[in-house]
């Protein structure tokens, strides 16, 4: 299986970039996972709704140039599915059995996803009803993915 991660800016912490290179390391086993970061657009604040648009809308070009149509494709929202470590588990083992050996999660920036990537999302996720800094779901998402294969392989793992 092959995983991308494609997340709009830089890590700056390094906590956090220490952090995704542990758990990269971790799921080198079990998958190729591949993290992009996409170049987050400049924009003064305050916004407005039109320029959240525009911003968004340049950064979801940026996202859609990474895809490929045989790509199953999930997108980070808050207004996505919510689902427990074990049925996420199952989903991804379900689209491994089912041919879909390529997926890309996708992590927005401060203003979130454009229409056109969440129009191209096979599947809308969401971590929680809170709002979380997009450099942090990066490690969230990564430690997901590792509890994921660990499940799928009945191998342990702390709870």
């Amino acid at each position: 299986m092959k995983i991308q991660i494609l997340a709009v800016g830089k890590l700056k912490e390094s906590y956090l970039r220490m952090g995704v290179e542990d758990y990269l390391q971790r799921l080198s086993p079990y998958a190729k996972v591949e993290v992009k970061e996409i170049a987050e657009e400049k924009a003064t604040e305050p916004l407005t709704e039109a320029e959240i648009r525009r911003v968004t809308d340049r950064e979801g070009e940026r996202i859609l140039r990474h895809l490929t149509p045989d790509t199953y494709t999930i997108s980070l929202v808050i207004q996505g599915v919510a689902l427990s470590s074990e049925t996420l588990a199952n989903h991804l083992d379900q689209l491994a059995t089912y041919g879909k050996s390529r997926i890309a999660f996708i992590i927005g920036g401060s203003y979130g996803l454009s229409e056109q990537v969440r129009q191209r999302a096979d599947y809308s996720l969401s971590f929680s009803k809170m709002t979380f800094p997009h450099q942090l779901m990066r490690l969230i998402l990564l430690e997901q993915l590792y509890r994921s294969f660990k499940i799928n392989r009945g191998e342990t793992y702390h709870k």
